[in-house]
């Protein structure tokens, strides 16, 4: 079982559309979409997004790489804007908290993650999310 991180204490928060806005305004910025690579494959991902695991498959354990991960994408630049993504906005708190401590400065959390809350009948992408919000996804 993974140890839980205490969630991030600046981490900036944004809905899918307000992320969509930054990622058009600043070319720099990453998406980094930290579901595991089934999900952003076969379940589909924001167009442009970067797979970098926060949890591996078959146990789900935190990827002890995930930092070393998004260094390589940001180029060694903890200064570059990173947006992180997930299924629900949940996943990505953990992610950006340990983004924080390896000392990135500019990290946001995509509130409402790819597929958004589950319904009342516990379906994802009805609710809200990025592929609810009609922005440009795609999948294998």
């Amino acid at each position: 079982m993974r140890a839980l991180r205490p969630e991030p204490t600046s981490v900036k928060s944004a809905k899918p559309r307000e992320a969509y806005e930054v990622l058009q305004n600043n070319p720099n910025a990453l998406l980094i979409d930290c579901r595991t690579e089934f999900e952003f494959y076969y379940v589909g991902h924001p167009v442009g997004a970067i797979n970098v695991e926060w949890q591996t498959a078959p146990d789900f354990d935190h990827n002890p790489r995930f930092v070393e991960g998004v260094m390589k994408e940001a180029a060694g630049d903890r200064n570059r804007p990173v947006l992180l993504i997930c299924r629900s906005g949940r996943r990505t708190l953990e992610a950006a908290a340990a983004l924080e401590a390896a000392g990135f400065t500019d990290v946001t959390n995509v509130l409402e993650g790819f597929e958004g809350e589950l319904d009342r009948s516990h379906h994802r992408s009805t609710v809200n999310g990025w592929r609810v919000a009609g922005l440009p996804w795609q999948q294998l």
